[in-house]
This record gives structure tokens, sequence and C-alpha cells, in this order.
């Protein structure tokens, strides 16, 4: 399987090439600022379909060797789901351990996890009963 791309932003990786309009969509939510401090994810849209069908055992495989902490993962459940919850895979702490994201919320995991400010385990465990983060509460 191919390699993770290089890049400096966060990466978000196209897994089902089923529907190349949501794909778009997606990709247009994750980016748009969400506060009214303009506060966005800063992340990388790949579509690449050698990354078709990648799941989070995979993208730990792949990540070996690299200074990525997680990952975010566009598969059929996020492109299926009308609230579309994006994959994010832990590469450092737990590999393989996961949780899912709503686009509108992706710019505080992505920010924070860049930075080391939150841990994964912050944002796992304030999940809603079906795994999705949906912010925390009062926030």
């Amino acid at each position: 399987m191919k390699k993770l791309p290089s890049t400096h932003e966060s990466l978000v990786l196209r897994t089902d090439f089923s529907n190349a309009a949501t794909w778009e969509e997606i990709c247009i939510a994750i980016q748009e600022p969400q506060t009214e401090n303009e506060f966005r994810a800063m992340v990388e849209c790949i579509s690449d379909p050698a990354f078709s069908g990648l799941t989070p055992e995979n993208v730990v495989s792949l990540s070996a060797g690299s200074n990525r902490s997680f990952v975010f993962l566009v598969d059929s459940q996020a492109v299926s789901s009308p609230e579309h919850p994006i994959l994010v895979v832990d590469l450092h702490s737990e590999p393989g351990r996961t949780f899912r994201v709503i686009p509108s919320e992706m710019w505080g995991v992505e920010n924070n996890l860049s930075l080391a400010n939150m841990d994964f385990d912050e944002f796992a465990n304030a999940v809603d009963d079906d795994g999705v983060f949906r912010g925390f509460p009062g926030s």
C-alpha cells in the first residue's frame, strides 16, 4: 500500500470513492471557519484511489516512522450518514483507537491534537453514545 503523504497540514484521507460530490461537500465543511474567532481545521484533503478501503489498522501500519499522531478518514459511514461523522484514528498513544467527529467540530479536534493542547483521550472520552464527538457540553 502507498505511504501516507508528507504534508504540513493534518491529513484527511478519502477511503470511500462512492460519491465524489459528497466528498467535496465534506472537505468544504471541514475547512469552513466555525467560530466567531474564525478558527478552522488546518487539513489537507487527499483523494487518492490507493487509499480506497483503508482501515484504522492499515493507517497505523502506514504511519510507522512518521511524526503524525492522528489522521482523519472519510469512510463509507462518513459518506453515507447525514452528519458525515469522520473517523479519527490515534497513531500515537493507543494506535488504532478511534472516534468520530462531525465536520463542524473538526477544527477543535485538529487544532488541539496538532498543538498537543489536548490528548486523544479527552475527545474520545467525550463522544456521545453513538461514538461521535459533537463538541463539549456547554461549548
